[in-house]
This record gives C-alpha cells, sequence and structure tokens, in this order.
C-alpha cells in the first residue's frame, strides 16, 4: 500500500469514529468533539513546528493557551463602566515603567562594566524600580476591583469582534514566547522543559489572583462570538429559520445547535488548511531544510554558518504563536474564560501525546493524532461507563463492582496511556512518520 493510500485510510478510519458517535449517541456531542479536536490539532502544529522542525522541548503549551485565551478577553470582552475611571489608564502606565524599566536595566548592565560595582548598581536599582511600580500600580487594581466586583471588578475588554482577538493571541503567545525564549532557549532540553513548564504555571496563576485583568477564579462569561457564527436562540425565534427546519421535520432546538457547531468546525478548518499549506510550504524550502539540519546536528549547521540560537527563537515563536491562535480560538468559540482549567495535563502532556501518535516532524501526522486523541480524551467519558458495566455484568453487586462504576468515566488516563504504548510499540515514528 502507498504512502498516500495509507494516509487517507487512516484519515477515513478517525473520520468514521465521528460518524459512529453522531449515529449512535447524537450529532450534537460528535460535533462538539469534533470541534474541539481541530483546535487540537492546531495546537499539536505548533507543538510539530517546535519539536518535529527543530527538537526543542517545550512543556509551557498551557500558558501559550491562557494567554490566547486572555486576548478574547482583552480584545472582545465588554467594555466595564467606571473602570477607565478608576484606574485602567494608570495600570497601564505602571505596566509601561515596569517595561521601560527593564529595558533601561538591560542597556545600563551591558554599558558598565563588569565587576561588583555593577552588580550592586543593578541590584539597587532593581530593588527602587520595584518599589516604584508598586506604588503605582497597588492603589489603580485596589480601586479598579472594588468597580462593582460582583459582576464586574475588571479593566474590561474593547468590545470587538471576538475573531479579531485570533491574531491577537497568538501575537501575545508570541511575545511571551520571545521573552521566555531570551532566558531559557539556551539550556539543556530537560531544563528547557522544566523552565517552560515553571513560567507557564506562573502565565496561568497570574490569570487566576489578577482580578483585574479577567476576574480570577471568578471567571468571565458573557464573551461576544466570533463573526458570522449567531446565538442558538436567535436562530430558535428567527420565524424563517423555524419554517425551513420544521418543513423538513427536524427540531428547531436541536438544529440550531447543530448549526453553530458547524459554521465552528468550518471555521477551524479553514484556519487548520491555511497551517497545514504554510507549513508545507515552509518545511519544504530552503528554510525548513535548515532548521531540521539543525535540528538534527547544531555543531555542523553552526560550523556552516548558521545562526543556530537566532533560529530555535524563530521556531519556538512560530509554534507558541500558533497555540496561542488556538487558544484565542477556543475560548471565543466557548464564550467565557476560565483559569482554572488552563492544566497541563489538558493542554501540555495531551498535545504532546498528539503529536507523538500522529508522527513528529509531520504536518499530517499532528493533525491525525490531534484528531485521533482528541476523540478518544473525550470518548471514553461516555464509552467508559458502558464498556465497564459490560466488563463487570458477572461480577456480584457490591463495593468492588460499585468502584469500578464509579471509576469508568475516569479511564481516560488509563486508554491514553494504551493507546500510546501500543503506537511506541508497532509505530515507534508515529502514524505517519516524517518522511
Amino acid at each position: 500500500m502507498s504512502d498516500a493510500l495509507r494516509n487517507t485510510a487512516l484519515f477515513a478510519a478517525v473520520g468514521m469514529l465521528f460518524v459512529l458517535t453522531g449515529l449512535f449517541q447524537s450529532w450534537n456531542l460528535s460535533l462538539n468533539i469534533l470541534n474541539l479536536a481541530l483546535l487540537s490539532a492546531i495546537m499539536a502544529i505548533g507543538v510539530n513546528i517546535q519539536w518535529g522542525y527543530a527538537g526543542l522541548f517545550s512543556t509551557g503549551i498551557v500558558g501559550s493557551v491562557a494567554l490566547g485565551g486572555l486576548a478574547v478577553v482583552l480584545v472582545s470582552g465588554n467594555p466595564v463602566e467606571g473602570a477607565w475611571k478608576a484606574g485602567t489608564p494608570r495600570i497601564f502606565a505602571a505596566l509601561a515603567f515596569a517595561v521601560a524599566g527593564i529595558a533601561a536595566l538591560v542597556w545600563l548592565r551591558r554599558r558598565l562594566p563588569e565587576g561588583r560595582p555593577r552588580a550592586l548598581i543593578v541590584t539597587l536599582l532593581v530593588v527602587a524600580g520595584f518599589f516604584a511600580y508598586r506604588a503605582i500600580l497597588d492603589p489603580a487594581v485596589t480601586a479598579v476591583e472594588a468597580n462593582n466586583p460582583s459582576h464586574a471588578g475588571h479593566i474590561g475588554g474593547l468590545g470587538l469582534n471576538s475573531i479579531w482577538a485570533w491574531p491577537v493571541g497568538a501575537l501575545f503567545a508570541a511575545l511571551a514566547a520571545w521573552a521566555i525564549g531570551k532566558i531559557a532557549l539556551g539550556l539543556r532540553e530537560d531544563y528547557l522543559a522544566i523552565a517552560t513548564l515553571g513560567i507557564a504555571e506562573i502565565v496561568v496563576t497570574v490569570m487566576k489572583n489578577e482580578d483585574w485583568l479577567d476576574r480570577g477564579v471568578k471567571n468571565l462569561s458573557g464573551l461576544p462570538r466570533p463573526w458570522p457564527v449567531p446565538m442558538e436562540l436567535a436562530l430558535q425565534n428567527s420565524p424563517g429559520f423555524r419554517a425551513r427546519v420544521m418543513d423538513l421535520g427536524l427540531d428547531p432546538v436541536t438544529s440550531s445547535t447543530i448549526l453553530v457547531k458547524l459554521l465552528y468546525a468550518g471555521m477551524f478548518v479553514l484556519v487548520l488548511f491555511a497551517l497545514i499549506w504554510f507549513c508545507e510550504r515552509a518545511l519544504n524550502s530552503p528554510w525548513g531544510r535548515m532548521v531540521r539540519a539543525i535540528r538534527d546536528n547544531e555543531i555542523a549547521a553552526a560550523a556552516m554558518g548558521k545562526d543556530v540560537k537566532f533560529r530555535h527563537l524563530q521556531i519556538f515563536i512560530l509554534g507558541s504563536a500558533v497555540v496561542g491562535l488556538a487558544g484565542a480560538m477556543m475560548t471565543s468559540m466557548d464564550g467565557l474564560l476560565v483559569p482554572g482549567n488552563y492544566l497541563p495535563l489538558r493542554f501540555t502532556f495531551l498535545i504532546w501525546v498528539m503529536v507523538i501518535v500522529g508522527g513528529s516532524g509531520n504536518n499530517w501526522g499532528a493533525v491525525l493524532g490531534g484528531l485521533l486523541i482528541g476523540w478518544l480524551y473525550l470518548a471514553v467519558e461516555f464509552l467508559g461507563p458502558g464498556l465497564m458495566e459490560a466488563l463487570t455484568a458477572n461480577i456480584p453487586a457490591g463495593a468492588l463492582r460499585d468502584r469500578l462504576l464509579d471509576g469508568a468515566a475516569q479511564m481516560r488516563l488509563v486508554t491514553l496511556g494504551a493507546a500510546l504504548l501500543l503506537v511506541l510499540r508497532f509505530a515507534p515514528r508515529g502514524l505517519i512518520p516524517e518522511k
């Protein structure tokens, strides 16, 4: 069997999983899983750019996803009445002061000669700058968070259509990746993984605790949908829509939710194919051959005049931007931001499993892994109870059977581990390996 035919068969088999879910469960559930799997596939492409192209082992994916979600809050969130007057300009002034202070310290450190006096001067300026920054920021934060705290307590957004937040989410993640890369990309692979995981947790912790930014653990709901996706209730109240679906013998409520999910799926597929087109063009260009040469042998590439450090930073930024884009798309679809949901298990290690199963270094492999593992991760929740019911049918009623049935919905970790082991045993380079 040729590679093209085999790959087509793999995608057809994964597509059949979604069809069977729709036939035997519900099309709403199937489309919901499909949309989340498409977003996961986009994240997998971002990780594949970092690892498959350049061999950068980053475990800070969840931080990029969270920054993408934050972009939706700031760009498309509703403006908060009274927040600007309470202290929003002063918060921005404090952040600008911090950025300018860091830039000045970097410039000064490069100008001063090495030695104890330079270290002392830099330390004193850091301490003084920190207290000055807090003196500007803290009163403004207190005033903003005291502004209607039950419904707001944050700076609010610009009220724009959330589709504009998608590129901003990519920009936020790219800027964070630039800062992280300047600090951590010189580290060895295992230290890079630890550093990126720690920084990602810092990002999520800030989002949980800084109420002025996104309401923190109070969560933020009511974010507008991207154009052209309508609200289900608006469709249900539309006489034209109701007449059309009822003429076909369909329920308006179910039809409206399916239509909305189909619109999201169409938008996500367009973004996914655009990313694949760009990635394939880049990978098969001289630039793509160069970054793979750096991945395979950094010393040889550097000896031929390639700037290894710059290319690593470039790849790290590009991959993080793609993940940030997916994070913005996910929050835009959900219509709410819940910082507590940004867990490394879901948005870091699960994405890594997708890339490994699909085939690192291959864009189509990353997409296949995203769709397959995305379906499996969510399908276990409704397949697990039924399967466990069948397996425990001959076990007498009691504590053991009850315990097995209660834990059936949480079998996803065991299932993912088994799937990963099977793929590593029989297809160690992934289902669609790199050529």
